[in-house]
């Protein structure tokens, strides 16, 4: 039988969450509001010359999305550092300069295993490294800190072209279906995606789309009651297309902003669950031909290389759009961002660096580079 979970104007009931109590708590710290007034004054702007000035190319669309979504996070952009710090990547970089502060052929050795190590990728790694190398020879680095500022770009560069907020205003309701291995967080990651869009002002549905693990349905409600936004479940075992297509018909009559759909992570069988997403695309096509506006995969940041295999899994079943990674502020070692916009080139959308609401942070190249690289030599 259908449950619809609707927003309450008293206190909510206290319910047992289906999380741990202890992450349930802080998964429950309050998020400060994320400003957001700038984002359609950025859409509309395009770069205008100055009187008797050369013609400059417009501002496009997406250079606009991502600039106002920087902006709209600048308060939030404090502290990428100290939770990447502890990554990997962060830990294995830092001791290289710290050890090796001379700029030689060994440094850059070292360098390139310790790219390896971090999950870049071999040819990647090997790429980047022997572009230095040759730039080193060629006497444009004065010493290790000149080669540790063109490393920063160089990085940076990797990930700039995945660097694009998703703009959930061009539909409504705007439906994002999340996919994902189960244990990578997409639940959680849901969770906070509802709490971030109701605190824009944005009214959220969430849809308990993941009917084959009971403890995913209950998680789901208690975002759901914490957050005051109302979820569509059916139950364990419950038909997941039907439970999507219920939620997108009460999001559409209700006029709801953003609809959530949680999905499986896994069925009987690998393919049962390809089917199982095929079959909600369909389904939620019957009611918008263009739903999902968006196909969200969740990545568990700790899975390394692990996590290429299953985007090219995902993506070519479930037609993914947008990354999350997530638990990048554990022992994460990092790297893996740079191998996947490599391989695939996907945005990614969002990035987890703790456990609260506002840890979930909208994916900035320049802060994570800086949060894995040190300051200087000897730092």
């Amino acid at each position: 039988m259908l449950k619809f979970w609707k927003k309450k104007t008293t206190e909510p009931a206290a319910m047992e969450p289906a999380v741990p109590e202890d992450r349930a708590d802080r998964m429950a710290d309050p998020a400060s509001a994320e400003a957001t007034a700038g984002i359609s004054e950025a859409l509309a702007e395009t770069a205008q010359p100055e009187p008797d000035a050369p013609e400059v190319e417009p501002e496009t669309e997406e250079s606009a999305v991502v600039e106002a979504a920087r902006e709209a996070e600048q308060p939030a952009r404090r502290g990428w550092r100290e939770r990447l710090s502890g990554s990997g990547f962060a830990k294995s970089l830092t001791s290289l300069f710290v050890r090796h502060p001379k700029l030689d052929d060994d440094l850059l050795d070292e360098l390139e295993t310790a790219l390896i190590t971090a999950d870049v990728g071999v040819e990647a790694s090997s790429r980047l490294v022997e572009d230095l190398r040759r730039r080193m020879h060629k006497r444009e680095f004065a010493d290790a800190g000149a080669l540790l500022k063109a490393l920063r770009a160089e990085l940076v560069a990797l990930l700039k072209p995945v660097e694009l907020p998703l703009d959930v205003s061009t539909a409504t309701p705007f439906v994002i279906l999340t996919v994902g291995i189960n244990g990578v967080g997409k639940t959680t990651t849901i969770g906070k995606l509802a709490r971030r869009y109701a605190d824009e002002g944005r009214s959220v549905m969430l849809a308990a789309g993941d009917t084959f693990r009971a403890a995913a349905v209950e998680q789901l409600k208690t975002w759901g009651e914490r957050n005051k936004v109302p979820v569509v479940s059916q139950g364990q075992d419950a038909d997941s297309a039907s439970v999507i297509f219920d939620a997108l018909q009460a999001s559409r009559s209700r006029g709801t902003q953003v609809l959530i759909a949680d999905t499986a992570g896994r069925l009987h069988t690998q393919g049962g669950l390809m089917d199982e997403l095929g079959k909600i695309g369909r389904v939620m096509k019957k009611l918008d031909a263009s739903a999902p506006h968006e196909v969200l995969m969740v990545i568990d940041g700790t899975t390394g290389q692990n996590a290429i295999s299953q985007v090219r899994q995902f993506r070519d079943t479930a037609g993914v759009t947008g990354l999350v990674v997530t638990k990048l502020d554990g022992t994460a070692k990092g790297g893996v961002m740079f191998a996947l916009a490599r391989e695939f080139g996907l945005p990614i959308r969002y990035v987890g660096l703790g456990e609260t609401a506002t840890d979930l942070r909208v994916f900035d190249a320049e802060a994570f580079v800086d949060g894995l690289l040190p300051a200087s030599i000897g730092s």
